[in-house]
């Protein structure tokens, strides 16, 4: 998929602290989200409400997350389907216009001494440690991709079942228990003669068994 379907562009929110917009929107086209035993299928539709607030940082995204997972129970491996209802909210920092980065770092602007420089240069590090857990804008545009795997995959069960008793399946013959008879059991073999069990004398059915 060449396109990110989960880029949202904010063009029409001013950007002076306390503006907002609110939005109802549907993604239905996108890969499958999820585990391998249960996923919100690829372009399953995903309703999103909403609302983006102009804030002095950046952009405050607040949103719910509608969709349905499909999979296989753990038990029984019966088809299974989940109601997914979810929210978020995500934080989208502007990004600084590099002139004033320039500016700021322009030699000549902190302190004399070496403490001091080390200081500087342990805030950095500090500021690039935050930057990479705080999700930026690019231009107008706010990509919902992580938030929205996050609150989807996060909550999913792990191991989905059909029913909180399901009995799942029979370990010897693999039919679900919940169609097999009551008194349903199986033989225990002797693994001592586990060996012989396909074995054929080559003896026809009542000729001599000896000499």
């Amino acid at each position: 998929m060449s396109k990110n379907p989960f880029l949202f562009n904010t063009h029409d929110l001013p950007r002076r602290a306390g503006e907002m917009r609110e939005y109802e929107l549907t993604i239905d086209e996108h890969e499958a989200l999820g585990f391998e035993v249960l996923a919100i299928a690829a372009d399953e539709p995903i309703d999103i409400d909403l609302r983006i607030e102009s804030v002095a940082e950046g952009v405050l995204a607040t949103a719910s997350v509608r969709t349905e997972a499909s999979g296989e129970c753990g038990r029984c491996l019966d088809p299974v389907f989940y109601d997914v209802d979810e929210t978020f909210q995500e934080l989208y920092e502007y990004v600084e216009d590099p002139r004033q980065a320039r500016k700021r770092n322009k030699p000549g602007k902190s302190g004399k001494s070496g403490k001091s420089g080390d200081k500087r240069a342990q805030k950095n590090d500090e500021d690039d440690l935050d930057e990479d857990l705080v999700r930026q804008m690019e231009g107008d545009l706010i990509d919902l991709d992580g938030p929205i795997r996050d609150a989807i995959i996060l909550n999913l069960p792990i191991n989905p079942l059909c029913s909180a008793d399901c009995p799942g399946l029979c370990p010897d013959c693999g039919v679900k228990w919940i169609e097999l008879p009551e008194e349903h059991e199986h033989a225990p073999a002797d693994i001592r003669w586990a060996g012989l069990e396909n074995w054929n004398t080559g003896t026809p059915e009542g000729g001599p068994t000896g000499v």
